[in-house]
């Protein structure tokens, strides 16, 4: 059986890239975005949520990744940011709910 394709765009300093990938390729979407961009210091606490050097803007997931969870709440609004689409992405799993998202990477 064929793994479905993921695909979604990154956009990072006015660039744009569509990326596609396979659910479970990687940890979470900050190891994804950090080996195939080579972001130096993106990700520094490991995906633990606490951080926020993996910060993005993501429009257009769906299903349980709309969801904030763990950590994720509170490092946000310890940082200042209460848009919904203002994300931690080492808190997104490489799933089907990423497929179509534009995900922006944010510079602290």
């Amino acid at each position: 059986m064929a793994t479905k394709k993921i695909q979604f765009t990154v956009v990072e300093n006015d660039s744009s890239e569509l990326v596609e990938t396979h659910q479970g390729s990687f940890p979470n979407l900050m190891y994804l975005l950090r080996d195939t961009f080579g972001l130096d210091g993106f990700g520094e606490c490991g995906g633990v949520g606490r951080c926020a050097t993996c910060l993005i803007n993501a429009e257009g997931l769906t299903g349980n990744s709309t969801l904030k969870e763990r950590n994720e709440p509170a490092t946000l609004l310890k940082m200042g940011y209460q848009e919904q689409s203002t994300r931690l992405s080492c808190q997104l799993y490489i799933t089907p709910d990423l497929d179509g998202a534009t995900i922006t990477i944010l510079d602290l």
